[in-house]
C-alpha cells in the first residue's frame, strides 16, 4: 500500500488547530476556576470584618470546595468555627488538616496547636492535654505550655502545674516564682484540712523559700502556726512579712494586731504600724493602730480623733461614718437612722476589686473567681484605690 504524504501534510495543521483549542479551553477553566476562589474568599472576608460570620462561613466553605488544598483557608474556617462556638466543626476541619500527606511541617504544627484549642474551648481536657503535648519542641511550644498550665489549674492539679511552670521559668519565659509558691500554697492549705500539719507546714515553708517576698504563704503559715498553738512563731512571721511584703501591709495588720495582743507585743506591733501607716495612710492600718492603742473607736475620743486626721489626709466616707458613730448630733433621736444609712453606703466601698476583669468581693482573693488571675487583688479596699 502506497503511503500518502499529503494526508500528514493536511493533519498536521488540524492536530495543532485542535491542540491549541484544548489548551485555550483548559487556560479558561483554570483561570475560571481561580478566579471564582478568590471572590469567595473575600467575600468572605467582607463579611468577617462587618462581623457576619454565618455569611463568611457560607464564603469560606465555597472557597474551599473550590480549592480543597488551599490550608489558609481551611484555618481561617476552623478559626470561625471556634469563635462561634461550633468546636466540633472545628475539629473535623483541623483533623482533615493533619490527615493531608502535602501539608508542610510548620503547617502540621499550627493545625496541632488549633485543634488543642478547639478542645481547650470545648471543655475536652484530656484531648487537649494530649494535643497539647505534642508540641514539645516547635514553635507553638511556649503557647501549648501555657494553656497546658491554665488546663492544670483549672482542674487543681497543683503538681503538674508546678512542672510546667517550672519549665516555662527554666526557658526564660518569664518568673513564674510567685505562682509556684501559691501553687505551694494550695497544696498545704488541702493537707492542713486533712489535718496532715506537718506536711502543711513543710509546704508552706517551702512556699516562703520559693517567693521571699510575696505576702500569702507568710500569712498563711502564721495562720497555720497560730492554729497548732506556735503563736510566737505566728507572730514573728507576720513581723517578718512587714518587710518582706510592704505592699501587703493592710492585709497583715488585721491577723499581726490579734496576734500582737495575744502574745503581749502590743506596743511594738503599735510603733511598726504607726510608721506604716504615717508613710501610707490605709484604713486598715489605722483600724489595727486604734486598737493596739487600747482606744475603742466609738466612745473614746482619741480614737475618733484619729479618724478626723484620716479625713485630712484622705476623703473617706468609711473614715467619716467611724466617726459619728461616736459623737452626739444635734438630733441625736436620729442618729440610728443616719448611721444605718451611712454603715450602708460605706459596705461596696469596703470590698475588693480585681484589677483584671472588675470582680469585686467582701473578702481578699489570691486568685480571682472570675479570671481566674493570680495577685491581681490589690491589698487596699476600693475606696481607696
Amino acid at each position: 500500500m502506497e503511503f500518502d504524504l499529503s494526508w500528514v501534510l493536511l493533519g498536521l495543521p488540524l492536530a495543532f488547530v485542535l491542540g491549541w483549542l484544548a489548551s485555550r479551553f483548559d487556560l479558561r477553566q483554570v483561570r475560571l476556576e481561580n478566579r471564582q476562589a478568590p471572590k469567595a474568599y473575600f467575600k468572605g472576608l467582607n463579611y468577617l470584618l462587618n462581623e457576619q460570620q454565618d455569611q463568611a462561613i457560607d464564603a469560606f466553605i465555597e472557597a474551599v470546595q473550590s480549592d480543597p488544598d488551599t490550608s489558609e483557608l481551611h484555618f481561617a474556617l476552623g478559626n470561625l468555627f471556634r469563635r462561634r462556638g461550633e468546636y466540633e466543626r472545628a475539629v473535623r476541619v483541623h483533623e482533615h488538616l493533619l490527615s493531608r500527606a502535602d501539608l508542610s511541617q510548620d503547617d502540621r504544627h499550627r493545625a496541632q496547636h488549633a485543634l488543642a484549642l478547639d478542645y481547650l474551648k470545648a471543655g475536652l481536657l484530656d484531648r487537649a492535654e494530649a494535643a497539647l503535648f505534642k508540641l514539645e519542641g516547635t514553635r507553638f511550644e511556649t503557647e501549648a505550655r501555657l494553656a497546658l498550665l491554665a488546663n492544670y489549674e483549672r482542674s487543681r492539679d497543683w503538681a503538674q502545674a508546678t512542672v510546667i511552670a517550672e519549665k516555662l521559668e527554666s526557658a526564660a519565659q518569664g518568673s513564674f516564682s510567685h505562682r509556684l509558691a501559691h501553687y505551694l500554697c494550695e497544696q498545704a492549705a488541702a493537707q492542713l484540712a486533712q489535718g496532715n500539719t506537718d506536711q502543711g507546714l513543710q509546704q508552706l515553708r517551702a512556699a516562703v523559700m520559693r517567693a521571699p517576698d510575696a505576702a500569702r504563704p507568710r500569712i498563711e503559715l502564721a495562720q497555720a502556726l497560730a492554729k497548732n498553738n506556735q503563736i510566737t512563731l505566728a507572730y514573728e512571721e507576720l513581723m517578718d512579712a512587714l518587710d518582706s511584703a510592704p505592699g501587703a501591709t493592710s492585709l497583715i495588720a488585721g491577723p499581726l494586731t490579734e496576734l500582737a495582743l495575744r502574745t503581749g507585743n502590743g506596743a511594738e506591733a503599735l510603733t511598726a504600724l504607726q510608721a506604716l501607716y504615717d508613710q501610707n495612710p490605709s484604713l486598715d492600718l489605722l483600724d489595727a493602730v486604734v486598737v493596739l492603742s487600747g482606744q475603742d473607736p466609738v466612745s473614746d475620743s482619741y480614737a475618733r480623733d484619729c479618724y478626723v486626721r484620716h479625713l485630712e489626709k484622705e476623703p473617706s466616707l468609711v473614715a467619716a461614718a467611724k466617726w459619728i458613730a461616736g459623737e452626739k448630733l444635734e438630733h441625736e433621736q436620729f442618729h440610728p437612722q443616719v448611721q444605718r444609712a451611712l454603715d450602708h453606703a460605706t459596705q461596696p466601698l469596703l470590698r475588693y476589686r480585681c484589677a483584671g476583669c472588675g470582680f469585686e468581693a467582701t473578702h481578699h482573693f489570691w486568685q480571682c473567681p472570675g479570671c481566674q488571675a493570680w495577685d491581681s487583688y490589690p491589698s487596699l479596699r476600693v475606696e481607696e484605690l
